[in-house]
């Protein structure tokens, strides 16, 4: 048995113990008074020549009732039991949580408390269902840094591997010396646009996403409208805005630009040549802003749709040479201001994405 065993057993036996001692002594107390009234009121009985011998009948004021010893045996006896069940009711989930908390401090954590819980329905048994919860969210956590850690090793070593090869053909072939130093020029800044991501993935991680102001929607979406416009013309793009005007929110303007970017961005890779990317923004019933991106392309296998905004995850159909960072980021700046990011494929072909975030009203 534990410390804190014995600190409940002793708190709540001493407090029945008292209780019981307490009451006892009251109705000793009583019993001794009303005897002592009865005596007095009663008339005395006739005394006979040789009554001055007899010993006083029972009851005489002048000496005291018997302690109840029986009765106060078999409270004490009765309140070690109930001490010890309470107090063993108290420790035993505190004993399993203090071994779960050991266990995941050595690194494992695959111990869960709630089913060892029963049918408690009281603070500790929340108490347990949170720790469980807290486990499983660390273990994820820490399931998801080893694969990123593996997936960015992966990926720094291809640009790596292919500027190790410029380098050696560089110097076996001189004569295409400008041909080898725009190769290494587009890796080197295929490697910087990858660390600058990371950079901003790690960096949302750890929580870190800058001032937050309030940024007037239809000026964010017009500039990052006439970069995309750019990035469509050479594949004659169209891309069509409905917006409603005068929408406000509260976000890092840097962060949130790079997010619809990045989805704006995704459309428009995956749109087929001379196709439409279509960008709206409006109220939903609940009062929160909505900026949709919605592209006809090949839209995403359904088994690999509730993957794609995890880091590094491309789908099957992918187009281009990306990271699979730019909608990862995506969830994560929602995640930070307080919103969400969903996907799925339109039933007539394409694909939509609409950003949820509050809305500030006038």
């Amino acid at each position: 048995m534990g410390r804190l065993f014995w600190k409940f057993f002793l708190i709540v036996w001493l407090a029945q113990l008292s209780a019981i001692l307490g009451t006892a002594a009251i109705f000793w107390i009583e019993r001794d008074e009303l005897r002592s009234r009865f005596e007095q009121h009663r008339p005395p009985p006739p005394r006979a020549a040789n009554d001055e011998m007899r010993p006083p009948p029972p009851g005489f004021p002048g000496k005291p009732p018997p302690l109840p010893l029986l009765p106060i045996l078999t409270g004490l006896l009765a309140s070690l039991a109930a001490a010890g069940a309470i107090a063993w009711y108290v420790a035993r989930p505190v004993r399993r949580l203090k071994a779960a908390f050991a266990a995941a401090a050595e690194g494992d954590l695959s111990l869960r408390i709630a089913p060892a819980m029963g049918r408690r329905r009281d603070e500790l048994a929340d108490l347990g269902h949170d720790f469980d919860r807290m486990s499983e969210r660390l273990r994820s956590l820490l399931d998801a840094q080893t694969r990123l850690l593996h997936d960015v090793s992966h990926e720094l070593r291809s640009p790596l591997a292919r500027l190790h090869a410029a380098i050696g053909l560089a110097r076996q072939e001189p004569e295409r010396f400008d041909e080898t130093m725009n190769r290494l020029e587009r890796e080197g800044e295929r490697m910087n646009h990858l660390v600058g991501e990371l950079l901003t993935l790690s960096r949302l991680e750890a929580g870190v996403g800058g001032a937050i102001e309030t940024i007037e929607l239809d000026e964010l979406i017009a500039d990052l409208l006439e970069d995309a416009r750019l990035e469509a013309a050479p594949r004659h793009l169209i891309i069509d805005i409905d917006e409603t005007p005068g929408l406000r929110v509260r976000a890092n303007p840097e962060l949130l630009h790079r997010a619809v970017e990045n989805v704006v961005r995704n459309a428009l890779k995956h749109s087929p040549a001379g196709g439409r990317v279509r960008i709206v923004s409006a109220i939903t019933p609940d009062r929160r802003c909505r900026i949709s991106v919605l592209d006809h392309g090949p839209g995403v296998p359904e088994d690999e749709l509730p993957f794609i905004f995890e880091p590094f995850r491309r789908t099957s159909n992918a187009i281009g040479n990306g990271h699979g960072l730019g909608l990862a980021i995506a969830r994560r700046v929602m995640t930070a201001v307080d919103g969400t990011i969903r996907a799925k494929n339109l039933a007539d072909g394409g694909f939509r994405v609409d950003l949820e975030l509050p809305l500030v009203s006038d």
